[in-house]
């Protein structure tokens, strides 16, 4: 499966591009096959949940035949071993993660507050950040803190696109108590109905993303070259969502926020050329 397969199953942001170093390339795709198929295992077809589950302890399985220097069975895993884990020295506790974050998706539907949320974001969404950046030689102790805060902001991004999408799925990542607080309820979800105190929950979330992708930010222009212009554009493409969602006055159940073909130039040319420097 080439790099072209992650990118198709992330729309919105840049994954394994061609903006990136030509040497990440290769793990980088190899690690998007595991977490897209995965991921798919849990959300994709008309399986049920304990076939779901026993999918992802396949993949645990294999995670641990890497562990005791056993021969992976499969194709994707000995990738895995050779591309990604041996000569990248990524720890192997971020796929573990991962698995976990997808697990979850078949059992858990509700989340009673935004701590939970962000439990989930840091299985689901923060691992990815660290194997690029482990890929990268780049994993400092401040890189892997910005990191973190700009997958978990395009984590939630994505639980804000896709509100309706979940839904139809039996889930809701909106926090319980949150949706108390504004007083909309799921029923409010199942009909679509926007009013004033859904855009009231929305605006709340998408300015609390908007503060986490930004104090991730400095990312970007910590790290050289092409790697800081992928997170750069990232970060542009993560708070252009936003912008979108606001500007159609948070009705996500009508018009699902996401980027377009003529958006990228411009965000490309604001990469290229940032503002300012922060520190």
């Amino acid at each position: 499966m080439s790099e072209a397969y992650a990118i198709d199953h992330y729309e919105n942001f840049p994954v394994a591009s061609l903006l990136l170093p030509a040497a990440m390339r290769k793990p980088i795709a190899v690690v998007y096959r595991f977490a897209r198929s995965a991921d798919d295992f849990a959300d994709e077809g008309e399986r049920s949940p304990a076939e779901r589950l026993a999918l992802l302890d396949g993949y645990r399985a294999e995670l641990n035949r890497i562990t005791a220097e056993q021969p992976p069975q499969s194709a994707l895993f000995r990738d895995l071993r050779d591309q990604v884990l041996i000569p990248h020295q990524v720890p192997l506790q971020l796929f573990h993660d991962l698995l976990d974050a997808f697990a979850q998706d078949v059992v858990k539907t509700r989340f009673a507050d935004f701590g939970e949320v962000m439990q989930y974001a840091r299985r689901s969404a923060n691992p990815v950040g660290r194997i690029v950046l482990h890929i990268a030689g780049r994993a400092s102790t401040r890189h892997l803190a910005w990191s973190d805060g700009i997958c978990a902001a395009l984590q939630l991004i994505n639980f804000w696109q896709d509100v309706a999408i979940d839904w139809q799925k039996g889930r809701v990542y909106l926090p319980q108590d949150e949706l108390a607080r504004f007083g909309v309820s799921e029923a409010q979800i199942a009909a679509g109905t926007v009013d004033d105190n859904w855009r009231a929950l929305m605006a709340f979330q998408v300015d609390r993303t908007r503060r986490m992708l930004r104090a991730g930010s400095p990312l970007g222009l910590a790290l050289p070259g092409r790697l800081g212009l992928e997170i750069r554009l990232t970060v542009l493409g993560g708070d252009a969502i936003l912008k979108k969602t606001q500007a159609c006055g948070y009705d996500v159940f009508r018009q699902r926020p996401r980027l377009r073909a003529h958006d990228w130039p411009l965000l490309l040319l604001r990469a290229l050329f940032p503002k300012r420097i922060r520190s």
